[in-house]
């Protein structure tokens, strides 16, 4: 990773762009793309997409998501705790003792999950943590006064820390879920542009909004571009670190390569293709089944309109929806690796069905 990118990651991962309020890190992104490709567009909701080629007649979609996980303003007592309500996936189990940044007009109010002691709760009995019972503290005395700071109900609260090394291998820190997807297909981009790839074919690298409560963004996006191949890129989890089950969520290991996914909203003959590549140019990859749905943007783009060929490349993840979420550097660059080359022989007009 070069002294660009480096910088590129670590303004793009340490901006806050909750569910619905993405719009500062979309504007990093889109930056740092900009340079990469032909042209840009952004949606009323915020979606974020470079493309290549914006007059070509086949469509090719890259695609991660932006948002990331957060709390809502939810309650204000008359002593001015707060309470809240989830904005995504967010994990009430983890969230006492962190600190907290809550997003105003007035701008960034600090504040912490507070938490009774352990010298006053009874060990047989103590509660533990769930919306019922955690709270942020702002160091206000009353309603009034936390009103007066510019937090209101609805109001957004993000998790303070930032992303750092972990050892030498190791990238750690708070939504990774998704925007190491973003940072990942933003640097598929620019390398394209710098080895200076012709492609055949109009490329759309996108970055959609609100991901993690429904897949939304893509669905907005997907009926806009109407694209004929999709390969989008998420996180999954690592399972070999302690407190998984492989029998249920399979063998996934941080270090091991891209995760590439079966489930019916794969399809199978885009999956051969990456499979072949990834082989072809020695590209380590992991294998990944799902039922049903694979929970990330892939389907949204699988099943928009008549229906899109796509596939899902995912990164090994530790600790998700936690403020230390963990990827293997390795991993990153070859998810980048994988998809580029996918990318250099595709070729347009390119039919994906399985009976013709």
């Amino acid at each position: 990773m070069d002294k660009k990118s480096k910088q590129f990651l670590y303004s793009y991962l340490n901006n806050a762009s909750p569910t619905g309020f993405e719009s500062s890190g979309q504007q990093i992104w889109l930056d740092y793309v900009k340079p990469y490709v032909n042209s840009h567009l952004v949606d009323v909701y915020g979606t974020a997409v470079g493309i290549v080629n914006p007059k070509a007649a086949y469509k090719v979609v890259i695609e991660a998501h932006a948002d990331e996980i957060s709390w809502f303003v939810n309650y204000i007592t008359d002593e001015g705790y707060i309470y809240v309500r989830r904005n995504g996936g967010s994990d009430h189990q983890i969230a006492p003792s962190m600190r907290v940044n809550i997003h105003t007009e007035k701008g960034i109010v600090k504040g912490v999950f507070g938490w009774p002691a352990i010298h006053v709760r009874d060990a047989g009995k103590e509660e533990t943590p769930s919306l019922k019972n955690i709270f942020i503290d702002i160091g206000a005395e009353s309603k009034k006064e936390v009103e007066a700071m510019g937090v209101h109900v609805g109001c957004v609260a993000t998790f303070v820390d930032e992303l750092m090394e972990l050892n030498k291998n190791y990238l750690t820190g708070r939504a990774l879920d998704n925007r190491m997807g973003g940072f990942m297909i933003a640097e598929v981009a620019r390398r394209l542009s710098e080895s200076k790839k012709k492609l055949p074919f109009g490329l759309y690298v996108v970055n959609s909004v609100q991901e993690e409560i429904g897949l939304r963004g893509a669905e907005m996006i997907s009926r806009r571009i109407k694209p004929d191949l999709a390969i989008c890129t998420d996180v999954t989890h690592d399972t070999g670190s302690p407190m998984y089950n492989k029998k249920e969520s399979g063998n996934l290991k941080c270090g091991l390569g891209p995760v590439v996914c079966y489930g019916p909203a794969v399809q199978n003959n885009v999956l051969k293709m990456i499979i072949d590549v990834a082989k072809k140019k020695k590209i380590p990859f992991q294998r990944q089944a799902v039922s049903r749905s694979t929970g990330t943007d892939t389907d949204s783009f699988a099943y928009s309109a008549e229906g899109v060929a796509s596939a899902l490349i995912s990164l090994p993840l530790k600790y998700m929806h936690t403020t230390v979420e963990t990827v293997h550097k390795e991993d990153v660059e070859n998810v980048i690796e994988l998809i580029y080359e996918v990318l250099l022989q595709v070729k347009p007009g390119h039919d994906f069905r399985y009976i013709k």
